[in-house]
């Protein structure tokens, strides 16, 4: 089942897929950087970025959730939410 790419209000969609990957990495964590606590990125690939999710973990920890959406041969679809960050 497609997941939907019209989502809920502060969800905001980030598809990988058009970034070239040599950019990618620093282009999801300056996504990331710039959610504020309560929103969620959801994150399209056509992979399953796992050493990404690990660096991910490593730079957010407890401030970041992982949820699959989708786990295929063709697109991964995660959604980041943020929560518990210091408000600037």
């Amino acid at each position: 089942m497609p997941v939907s790419l019209d989502p809920a209000p502060h969800v905001h969609v980030f598809d990988a897929r058009g970034v070239a990957r040599r950019f990618r990495h620093s282009a999801i964590f300056g996504a990331l950087g710039a959610l504020r606590n309560g929103e969620t990125m959801r994150f399209i690939n056509d992979h399953d970025p796992i050493p990404l999710l690990d660096q991910l973990g490593q730079r957010f920890g407890a401030h970041l959730s992982i949820s699959y959406l989708q786990r295929g041969p063709d697109a991964v679809v995660i959604d980041f939410g943020v929560q518990g960050l210091p408000e600037e």
